[in-house]
C-alpha cells in the first residue's frame, strides 16, 4: 500500500473543519494531556508539527517551546490552525506536506501525531531520516497514534515498530492503552 493522497483528506475536511473533533473530543484532550506530560524536557528550542490539523497540540506545544513550525496541507485545517495560534508570536503555522517539504532545522522537538500510519514503510523510513538529518543529539521525537482499525497504509501499533527500527534513535518513553500508544525516542548521535 502506498501513502495516503491528499485527495482523501480534501475530502475530509470538506465535509467537516475537524473531522476528527481534536477541539471537543475526550479522546483528543487525554491523548494530548498525555503527551505534554510525556515531554522529557520542560522546554524546547524549536519544535516542528507536521500534520498540525486545526492546531490544537500546537497551542499547548507553544507553552513549551521557544518557538513551534506546525505544518499543514490542508487549506481549511491550516486556515483554523492559523486563526487559532494567531496571538503566539513564537509560533509559525505555514503550508507543507512530508516528507517532501520538510523545513531544515534545527529542531529538539519533533511530534507526529496520528500521522505516521498515512504513510507506508519506505515513506515512513524517509521521515525519520529527516527527522535525524534536522535535529541535533539529544532531540526527541514524539510519536502518538490510534491503535484502533484503520484503512490506512500502516496501524499505529506498526508506525512505532518502525521509528523504533531505525539506528539513531533510542526510546525513552512508551505508553499504550487500548485506544492509542505513545512513544518517545531520543537522538542518539
Amino acid at each position: 500500500m502506498t501513502s495516503t493522497k491528499k485527495s482523501y483528506f480534501d475530502e475530509i475536511y470538506r465535509d467537516d473543519a475537524d473531522p476528527w473533533q481534536f477541539e471537543t473530543s475526550p479522546y483528543e484532550k487525554r491523548k494530548y494531556a498525555i503527551t505534554m506530560a510525556s515531554l522529557p524536557r520542560l522546554r524546547y528550542a524549536s519544535a516542528f508539527e507536521p500534520g498540525c490539523s486545526v492546531g490544537v497540540l500546537s497551542e499547548q506545544l507553544a507553552s513549551r517551546c521557544d518557538h513551534v513550525l506546525a505544518t499543514d496541507f490542508i487549506a481549511p485545517a491550516l486556515q483554523r490552525a492559523q486563526d487559532r495560534l494567531k496571538d503566539l508570536p513564537h509560533v509559525t503555522v505555514q503550508e507543507g506536506s512530508i516528507p517532501d517539504d520538510w523545513p531544515a532545522g534545527p529542531f529538539d522537538l519533533v511530534v507526529l501525531s496520528e500521522i505516521g500510519y498515512y504513510f507506508d514503510e519506505v515513506d515512513l523510513v524517509r521521515i525519520v531520516t529527516l527527522v535525524l538529518g534536522s535535529t541535533l543529539p539529544g532531540a526527541h521525537l514524539v510519536g502518538v497514534h490510534w491503535r484502533g482499525d484503520t484503512n490506512y497504509a500502516l496501524s499505529g501499533d506498526r508506525v512505532h515498530e518502525v521509528i523504533t527500527s531505525c539506528s539513531g534513535l533510542s526510546r525513552c518513553v512508551q505508553h499504550e492503552e487500548d485506544e492509542f500508544v505513545l512513544g518517545v525516542w531520543e537522538r542518539s548521535h
